[in-house]
Parts: structure tokens; C-alpha cells; sequence
């Protein structure tokens, strides 16, 4: 997966099609983002760069309900991509 503002801009419309709201701001976050569960909302560092956004927002797929349905073929498929990528950054 390439870190790029490219896939930060994917991974953003990924979260929001899953019905998360996605909000930068500043705080004191442990590991740089927080999920507000009743709300749908996620907050990340906006002080972060692209490639930690990238991590954190790969870390909150990782976590959230998915509710498959809201995707079509393509976004499915994309984030089967996705899901791979974090299962394989998790076993090395």
C-alpha cells in the first residue's frame, strides 16, 4: 500500500461510506486518533502527516463495525485490499 495522499483521500471516503464521521483535531491522544462509538466519529491528530494518518485511519478499520451493504463492488473490493494489507501488517 503506497502512503500517499492519493490513499489517504480513499481511506477517508472508505470510513465515511461505513457511516464514521471523520474529524482532525488536536488533543491528547495516546495513539493519535480516538473513535467516539456512540457518535460514529473519529478524531485523529490533525498535526499528524499523511503516512500516520494513513496508519491510524488503517488501525480504525481494523476496529469499527462494518456493515457491508453500504458498499458497492468496487469499495468492496477495495477494502478486501485493505483488510489484507492490515492482517499482513499485523503478522510481520
Amino acid at each position: 500500500m503506497n502512503f500517499t495522499k492519493h490513499t489517504l483521500k480513499k481511506l477517508e471516503e472508505l470510513i465515511e461510506l461505513l457511516e464514521y464521521e471523520i474529524l482532525y483535531g488536536k488533543g491528547n491522544f495516546q495513539s493519535g486518533y480516538c473513535i467516539v462509538e456512540n457518535q460514529k466519529k473519529v478524531v485523529i491528530n490533525r498535526y499528524f502527516e499523511t503516512e500516520a494518518r494513513i496508519n491510524s485511519l488503517l488501525d480504525i478499520i481494523a476496529q469499527i463495525e462494518i456493515n457491508e451493504k453500504l458498499l458497492d463492488e468496487k469499495q468492496l473490493s477495495y477494502l478486501e485490499e485493505v483488510q489484507k494489507f492490515i492482517l499482513q501488517r499485523a503478522e510481520a
